[in-house]
């Protein structure tokens, strides 16, 4: 299937002292173009409060048909295609602009929780198709990515959009583990393979 609009794929900057984000390395390596649509990439801030507005101004600009936010998941193994995004903000360390809430909602008076709209399942079996460790996760956390998939998902909802969105986690790359022993990492490159997998079931 032809889509008809262009795909928004996010990545961070990096944080936490890191040189680099594994999110955005990944999101580099994507092609321009994805089952004929065309793949505009944004580099987030990892802010809270600002990461959500720059990416509701994109979703106005872009009108896209898919949308996937990515980040990183230090200590994960798998790529991780995240089901909930819970309308709360806990920072166990402030994030790039000094902030660090703790237990404020993402946005006062909205839902506890909202569900990703992409087809999980079938996103976590395609990418594993793809020769990707894959799983579905429960939880996005708690700290700037959360709070970006649930301003995402909260945006769509009310604006009546119904493109599939969500979030993906990606592990470490090698060169953020080099003093991590047995810490989990995945090349860049198949993060990236996982994307493209996940936007394919997405789109199709």
């Amino acid at each position: 299937m032809s889509a008809e609009g262009p795909s928004l794929v996010t990545g961070f900057e990096p944080f936490g002292g890191e040189a680099i984000n594994a999110s955005w390395e990944a999101v580099q390596l994507l092609p321009d173009s994805i089952e004929g649509s065309h793949v505009e990439r944004r580099l987030l801030p990892v802010e809270f409060g600002r990461s959500g507005d720059v990416l509701c101004d994109e979703l106005d600009r872009l009108s896209p048909t898919l949308v996937l936010a990515v980040g990183e998941a230090g200590g994960r193994a798998h790529v991780s295609v995240e089901r909930v995004a819970l309308n709360i903000m806990s920072a166990r360390m402030p994030d790039n602009a000094g902030f660090a809430p703790q237990g404020e909602p993402v946005l006062a008076g909205a839902p506890d929780a909202l569900l990703a709209t992409l087809p999980v399942d079938a996103c976590v079996d395609a990418a594993r198709t793809a020769g990707v460790p894959t799983d579905a996760s429960e939880t996005a956390g708690l700290y700037v990515c959360n709070q970006l998939m649930y301003r995402l998902l909260y945006a769509l909802r009310t604006a009546g959009k119904k493109a599939p969105a969500g979030f993906v986690h990606v592990p470490y790359v090698a060169e953020q583990v080099l003093e991590r022993k047995e810490t989990p990492f995945m090349p860049a490159d198949y993060a990236a393979r996982a994307l493209v997998a996940i936007a394919r079931a997405a789109l199709c």
